[in-house]
């Protein structure tokens, strides 16, 4: 089965294929604007090269969040017109927290097993898995103290694009590992999805906002 994964929520256009568990294609840019304009495109040429049409796709899994809210919206919005362009078509979202909590390895997994996510605002985005990727808390923006606080007396794997500012005080925490990946890793939101497709557990993208967006009115 091919698997299509996409993500645009932060400040990059990620984008994997694979044949089963195998990457036979991918696109990676950093980005802060113009995600959108720059998916369809490149979602093209990957399956150009691979010499497949969108219909040979078996399983759509796209990164539902947190991150951007045009960000966001731009990844889910293209999954579900994909969606309704093929009414067949298995579709799932994985969020940013399962993504990177699946990309650890083995020796870097703790028995807390942190994702701090970064907003570019005075908090993080976080949510807390243990050894067996099993979730511990719903994911939430938090201060630094409330995550301090939730952490403390563990010992901790660190891992997301937040994790550098997070740690630019010290911690005081019990630190197993840190990992500072500045990007989502989409070959690991594909296989979540797959996973979730295995488990017969595919949920239709909703995205995963756990704030306001910011908004003002012009006087």
């Amino acid at each position: 089965m091919f698997t299509l994964a996409f993500d645009t929520t932060a400040n990059c256009c990620s984008i994997a294929l694979l044949d089963g568990t195998k990457v036979i294609g991918k696109f990676e840019k950093e980005m802060e604007f113009g995600q959108a304009e720059v998916l369809l495109p490149e979602i093209e040429n990957i399956l150009q090269q691979a010499n497949l049409k969108f219909a040979d796709i078996g399983l759509l899994a796209v990164c539902i969040g947190p991150g951007s809210f045009t960000g966001v919206r731009s990844s889910i919005s293209a999954a579900r017109a994909f969606n309704l362009a093929c009414p067949n078509l298995d579709i799932t979202g994985i969020s940013a927290f399962e993504a990177y909590a699946h990309s650890l390895d083995m020796f870097e997994l703790a028995a807390c097993n942190a994702v701090i996510i970064e907003t570019k605002r005075d908090d993080f985005y976080f949510q807390m898995f243990n050894g067996k990727m099993e979730k511990l808390c719903e994911p939430a923006a938090l201060s630094y103290e409330d995550i301090i606080t939730m952490l403390k007396g563990k010992t901790v794997t660190l891992i997301g694009n937040g994790v550098e500012r997070f740690l630019d005080k010290p911690s005081g925490l019990v630190l197993h590992a840190i990992r500072m990946d500045k990007t989502v890793p989409v070959v690991d939101v594909a296989a979540c999805a797959i996973q979730k497709w295995q488990n017969k557990k595919l949920n239709f993208p909703k995205p995963l906002y756990l704030r306001a967006p910011d908004v003002c009115v012009k006087s």
